[in-house]
């Protein structure tokens, strides 16, 4: 990819986070790794309590990008046709017609996706994975780009439905804002205090056709072969961590590799180094651990196997991660 090509995604991508960062104070890093998600053609979870600015923040990144939103709050009663649309009879024209569902957006909320029972969340996978959904029979295509980022809340878990490792899987990463510090709340307030309105509106820096040409500039990045055989290692080291279950799959490793170059791209460079795996390696692999279940009421998390392999497993050397168009292997 040429410099300049980088260069234009990477200014975009500032601006879109500054564009962000003027309604949902703080947060800079949770927000890059959303954006980097997106930029990579994924999906986000954001498990949170409620109040921390998840809706928000999804509202505005449409809004910023310029794509078509929609929300949709999942609940016991939702069902899979509530999301993909169903067919109705047209009494004028005598014939049953489609009406789409929240599903045929550029970015979609899903509010609390762990509300819903299994069948509905079936449906969302199948737009998540396959970029299409089935009703009655009959297939339709989402119109790309298509988003999707699902919040959670991890502390209720009466009436709850937990996601499936399956489902889990096909989330590109799942962060955390966590609460804001005091000069960020106090900030919050002022915002809101000088604005004298609730809802914020964003001017859009790009738009869907534009998106997919910064998605497309992302893809072209080449990564070293070091880099590859280290998200390898770090995978696979996963599958090895003692008190673990079950580890990162290929997807995760792939993950890796999508997440770091979208997370390079963000900050001016046209090739991944280490750190920019270690940057995205907790978002892209803690979900992706399941422990042992004698492992549930101790102190060990998923977070913790993956510090454990971050720190253990080698790091390619310097001159091995240089730009591999350049041809440049200097230290």
């Amino acid at each position: 990819m040429p410099a300049g090509g980088i260069s234009a995604v990477h200014e975009q991508a500032r601006a879109v986070l500054d564009r962000v960062g003027s309604a949902v104070v703080g947060h800079r890093e949770p927000l890059t790794l959303t954006l980097a998600a997106i930029l990579a053609g994924g999906h986000v979870l954001l498990e949170d309590l409620p109040g921390l600015g998840k809706t928000l923040a999804a509202r505005s990144f449409a809004q910023a990008l310029g794509l078509d939103f929609a929300r949709a709050q999942f609940t016991p009663d939702l069902l899979p046709a509530d999301l993909t649309g169903a067919y109705v009879y047209d009494q004028s024209a005598g014939v049953f017609q489609f009406r789409k569902g929240p599903l045929f957006t550029g970015l979609m909320l899903a509010d609390e996706i762990n509300r819903t029972p299994p069948k509905t969340q079936s449906a969302l996978l199948e737009a998540m994975a396959e970029k299409q959904v089935t009703v009655e029979g009959q297939t339709f295509t989402l119109d790309r780009p298509f988003h999707v980022l699902a919040t959670s809340n991890p502390v209720e878990y009466e009436g709850t439905y937990p996601l499936p490792e399956a489902q889990l899987d096909r989330f590109l990463i799942r962060l955390s804002f966590g609460y804001p510090q005091t000069g960020q709340e106090q900030e919050i307030l002022r915002r809101r205090l000088e604005r004298q309105a609730e809802e914020q509106r964003l001017d859009a820096v790009t738009d869907a056709h534009g998106l997919l040409r910064m998605q497309q500039a992302v893809e072209t990045v080449e990564v070293a072969e070091e880099i590859t055989a280290y998200c390898v290692r770090l995978a696979a080291a996963t599958r090895a961590a003692s008190g673990v279950q079950v580890g990162a799959l290929p997807r995760g490793s792939l993950a890796l590799v999508l997440m770091a170059r979208a997370y390079a791209v963000i900050n001016g460079r046209d090739f991944i180094t280490p750190e920019d795996v270690k940057a995205v390696a907790h978002p892209v692999l803690d979900h992706r651990i399941v422990l042992k279940p004698e492992l549930w009421m101790s102190e060990t998390s998923p977070a913790r196997i993956i510090e454990q392999v971050l720190n253990e497993v080698p790091v390619p050397a310097a001159r091995a991660i240089a730009d591999p168009a350049s041809g440049d292997t200097s230290e």
